[in-house]
């Protein structure tokens, strides 16, 4: 396959870190837009971002981008797009998503209903046949308008690249992995520093950082959807690319990775998790309340998504909870702390104003990502 755009959606407010993940795996990038990072790559890029991007929500091939402000247009221009380059004639089609932000066309489902119908119609053209069986391989479409202008891509991937495989059961209030992992990123912390997350339900946190040290890509261990695609990426292409994630694994690595939380029974699925990641012999778990918080050594990191309150009755121990936090924090006093909440009296409670925050959009949850930075540990002496 020649080179092509791709595109990689994220977080919003995490693009910069999706861009730093693209280029360390030697892509160039095409464009930076919110919630989104274009890249250029070929039939090996879809593979090796699909596998080895920690940060990225779906990978998608686009297709193409026009301006269209009438149902008229958005027919016209779709149908001008060369479908028959990606879709086989047997391949199955479909309009899965839209999404339409400040643009004259915003009823969703019409425009899922319009692009298809185009879509039909040239491929009709194209293969010289009024009927296609569509009992092949999957090639769902997602498209995207702003302000008027129409982004279109094929999902390569299928079921979100959060789902690692890993997480089969979760605790309360999950924080995705992906999240985790650009959270993680937007810290110094480096596998030969000591990690703490002191509520951390299903082992997100401990987890994504076990496989960063051990270097073991995220999508090992699941499928994407084209991995069918027969007629642009050929099985040699995935097979190689498992073969270059299975050379990087460092298994026997040596951390000081740590998950507390009060709850035993999700310490349990924290256990089962990472187990399932292949990491649970890097990560110490254990059943212990916030206030109890302690270690030892100096210069050490806590990332962690603490209780929001999002039940009303769950608000009212807030106080008490950021409150024993912020006294355990105190007492590591050369460590660093930094955490993901939505809660507005966070840092009031916490007992000390943030050196940085970050607003981050967990889904439709408006969250701030607040740093208390610590001091930097000396620079080790060279033997």
């Amino acid at each position: 396959m020649k080179k092509m755009e791709l595109i990689a959606p994220c977080h919003f407010g995490l693009e910069a870190v999706l861009k730093r993940e693209i280029l360390d795996l030697g892509y160039e990038i095409a464009e930076v837009e919110d919630g989104r990072v274009t890249f250029y790559g070929d039939a090996d890029a879809i593979c090796r971002a699909n596998i080895f991007l920690r940060t990225a929500e779906r990978i998608l091939l686009k297709v193409g981008s026009f301006r269209a402000v009438t149902f008229e247009e958005l027919f016209d221009k779709t149908k001008e797009l060369p479908w028959e380059d990606y879709i086989p004639q047997n391949g199955k089609f479909w309009v899965a998503k839209a999404a339409s932000v400040k643009s004259k066309l915003f009823s969703t489902s019409d425009i899922q209903s319009i692009m298809k119908k185009a879509m039909v119609r040239r491929m009709q053209e194209r293969y010289c046949v009024e009927w296609f069986p569509e009992n092949g391989a999957s090639y769902p479409v997602r498209v995207f308008l702003m302000k008027d202008i129409v982004t279109v891509g094929i999902d390569t991937t299928g079921i979100s690249l959060h789902k690692r495989g890993y997480r089969e059961v979760s605790g309360k209030a999950p924080i995705t992995e992906t999240l985790a992992a650009a959270l993680i990123m937007l810290t110094p912390w480096r596998k030969d520093r000591i990690l703490v997350d002191p509520f951390c339900g299903s082992g997100t946190f401990p987890i994504e950082a076990a496989m960063m040290a051990a270097n073991i890509a995220p999508g090992m261990n699941r499928s994407f959807l084209s991995e069918k695609w027969d007629n642009l990426i050929a099985k040699k292409n995935w097979y190689d690319v498992i073969d270059e994630a299975n050379d990087m694994i460092c298994d026997d690595v040596e951390v000081d990775i740590q998950g507390y939380d009060v709850d035993s029974s999700v310490i349990k699925i924290a256990r089962r998790n990472a187990r399932e990641a292949g990491v649970d012999h890097l990560i110490h778990f254990q059943e212990r309340d916030v206030k109890d918080l302690n270690h030892p050594k100096k210069y050490g990191f806590i990332i962690t998504n603490p209780p929001y309150g999002e039940r009303l009755e769950d608000k009212k121990d807030l106080p008490d909870l950021y409150r024993a936090f912020g006294e355990s924090f105190k007492r590591l006093d050369s460590w660093s702390a930094y955490m993901i909440t939505s809660y507005d009296d966070a840092e009031r409670y916490f007992g000390r104003k943030a050196d940085k925050n970050r607003k981050i959009y967990n889904g439709m949850l408006k969250t701030y990502y607040y740093q208390f930075l610590g001091p930097k540990p000396p620079k080790r002496k060279e033997k």
